[in-house]
């Protein structure tokens, strides 16, 4: 598995190390499947279900620990992938393989501030005591490629973030996203439906961006300044001049972290819950761009009541259309008009032949996966939900599954789904109760908003003329 590397230990970044390893596993597995198969036909259904699971347990770990020494993208592929979870592994042993998944996610690497001290300077080219005159050495927190460090800038005296790239980080993950294919062939065959290829390519442009600190800087500019001066949200500023291909600095916010927002009393935690769901579904279907990487450690309660959100290297942009298309969708579920729902995801690619669709299945897939905000009444979020919602959109045990393998997801829709999943799983953490339902309506259907911080919204809105809301 991915443990903590070794200061000494240098990323790999050789693509042939790392094909033969995927490859190799790949192969001995199926031999070892063939194997299990062969041996099946002479035992009883029950024994030959047991041998199988465990085979898929062991398959699964395997994988894992494949990616494991890859130390580049494996973390953050993990993440990404984390709820295209197709069920590798039987039901009996999935809590099993989610620890083994857990270690993997939550790993990162150990490098010395004398190694990334030297990014900081290649990057910044000055010595950091020209910069900042005080520099923390011990990182606030690790990124998924990268730390965060706590300074403070000489020039006038601002209290900044810096976040820092692994070195090598960057060779290391372009060589991982080369053996990404046959991470999505595997998929494919529990679901024959998705476009592998075209998933694969849009996986790989966002890793890609992601590397490039840079452009992430750029991403959060954009937002930053669709949010300035808005009365519940908070996107920290870039500093200019000192964002660099491997180093980002920004203003530093300071408040409360997640676990301390789980403590607090309900109509708390359910401000916090509708301001997350504003800030997420908001920047997908009123702005069309977003962070595709809705976390808990990206939430910062401030001391004002103010949300700040983190983070913008996994970033996607949708058209209009893209957009319209989701909304439209919605808004057809909401009205039960399910005939023109099955046309509606046909015509975009997200079913194949509408015959096999009838009206009752197309609404039951639809209310499973996105009822919590589309059914008009409160609801608290807890995390059996979000649970439940993950295993009817991906999951072998899904009600919906033996029609789901021969879907597809185009790709443009891919990271706002992980959007939408992940985002549920925050509310779900925090307990929060709303009807998320009317909230949601503002972006549907364009109507005026019926909570107050809604309505503090609007009136931002209204004076910024950014974040119309779409209509029907």
């Amino acid at each position: 598995m991915m443990g903590m590397a070794r200061e000494s230990e240098k990323i790999p970044t050789s693509r042939v190390r790392r094909t033969a390893t995927v490859g190799k596993l790949a192969a001995s597995e199926a031999v070892k499947q063939f194997g299990t198969r062969a041996a099946n036909t002479t035992r009883g259904e029950r024994a030959s279900e047991e041998a199988m699971g465990r085979r898929q347990l062991e398959t699964a770990k395997q994988i894992v620990a494949a990616l494991g020494t890859m130390k580049g993208a494996a973390m953050k592929l993990g993440q990404v992938m984390s709820f295209l979870d197709v069920g590798l592994v039987p039901e009996e042993h999935r809590e099993e393989f989610q620890r083994e998944l857990a270690k993997l996610r939550d790993a990162a690497p150990t490098v010395s501030f004398k190694q990334m001290r030297k990014v900081i300077e290649d990057d910044l080219e000055d010595p950091i005591e020209e910069i900042f005159s005080a520099f923390d050495e011990e990182p606030i927190a690790a990124a998924s490629i990268g730390q965060v460090y706590r300074a403070t800038l000489r020039e006038d005296g601002r209290e900044v973030a810096v976040k820092v790239q692994y070195p090598g980080v960057g060779s290391a993950v372009r060589a991982d996203m080369q053996n990404l294919g046959m991470i999505m062939r595997l998929m494919k065959r529990v679901a024959p439906g998705l476009d592998a290829k075209a998933l694969a390519g849009e996986i790989r442009g966002r890793m890609e961006e992601e590397l490039d600190y840079e452009l992430e800087a750029q991403n959060q500019r954009r937002i930053a300044r669709i949010y300035d001066g808005h009365p519940f949200i908070v996107v920290p500023n870039v500093i200019g001049g000192l964002s660099r291909e491997r180093v980002i600095v920004s203003e530093f916010v300071q408040g409360r972290g997640f676990e301390e927002m789980k403590l607090l009393g309900q109509s708390e935690r359910d401000r916090i819950g509708e301001i997350v769901f504003r800030f997420y579904f908001g920047c997908m279907y009123r702005h069309r761009q977003f962070s595709g990487d809705p976390h808990p450690g990206n939430c910062i309660l401030l001391d004002d009541g103010r949300m700040a959100f983190l983070d913008f290297g996994l970033f996607k942009t949708i058209d209009a259309e893209a957009a319209e298309f989701e909304l439209q969708a919605q808004r057809l579920a909401i009205e039960r008009r399910a005939g023109e729902l099955i046309q509606h995801m046909y015509a975009g690619g997200w079913i194949g032949d509408p015959k096999y669709y009838s009206e009752e299945k197309a609404l039951a897939m639809v209310d499973d996966m996105a009822w919590w905000y589309t059914q008009d009444k409160e609801i608290e979020l807890v995390p059996e939900i979000a649970t439940d919602v993950l295993i009817q959109m991906s999951d072998p045990r899904s009600r919906h599954f033996a029609t789901m393998r021969h879907e597809s997801l185009p790709p443009d829709h891919l990271f706002g789904r992980r959007l939408e999943v992940l985002t549920l799983a925050v509310l779900s953490q925090l307990r929060a109760k709303a009807n998320w339902h009317r909230i949601a309506r503002e972006w549907i259907y364009g109507e005026e908003p019926m909570t107050e911080l809604g309505r503090e919204e609007a009136e931002f809105y209204g004076r910024t003329g950014v974040g119309a809301a779409s209509s029907a």
